[in-house]
């Protein structure tokens, strides 16, 4: 059997983006079982309202992401929400925790992929974003995109 390369997207948490500013980026392994990673490879996944927590042993764990049931599994089937362990070095735990102390931030998970063929969570420490600071970055967005849109049409003209 030949060993996957590359990077695979399963899942994005778009709605973090657009509720978080996002700080700080790491990349965590994560512990499943066979049936999740067989459900996982079927691209089934979704980080919606999922959220990350450390709990007092100092062990950061991956909660409310829905991964659905294996369809071909048996009766030891995996629990979709269950909570998952997310697997980083000690020094990055510590230093997660330092930084979620400040008031406003907190650890979102942003993607859920496939690398070299193990399942890695892509997770932020982010600040929440206030009502109109949504409206701005959106306003922005569209600005850029109007911009964009006039130099194309510019550049085909000209």
């Amino acid at each position: 059997m030949a060993k996957e390369t590359g990077t695979t997207m399963i899942a994005q948490n778009r709605r973090a983006r657009h509720d978080y500013q996002i700080e700080d980026r790491y990349e965590a392994g994560i512990a499943l079982t066979g049936t999740e990673v067989k459900s996982l490879r079927e691209g089934r996944a979704s980080l919606a309202e999922s959220f990350v927590s450390i709990d007092r042993r100092h062990e950061v764990w991956l909660e409310n992401a829905n991964i659905p049931e294996y369809l071909n599994g048996t009766w030891n089937n995996h629990a979709p929400k269950r909570k998952r362990k997310l697997l980083l070095h000690a020094r990055q735990i510590i230093r997660l925790e330092r930084q979620i102390q400040a008031k406003g931030y907190t650890i979102v998970p942003l993607s859920l992929y496939f690398k070299d063929g193990r399942v890695k969570v892509e997770i932020a420490v982010a600040r929440g974003k206030r009502e109109y600071d949504k409206r701005q970055s959106l306003r922005e967005e569209q600005d850029r995109r109007e911009a964009q849109r006039a130099m194309r049409y510019r550049n085909r003209r000209g």
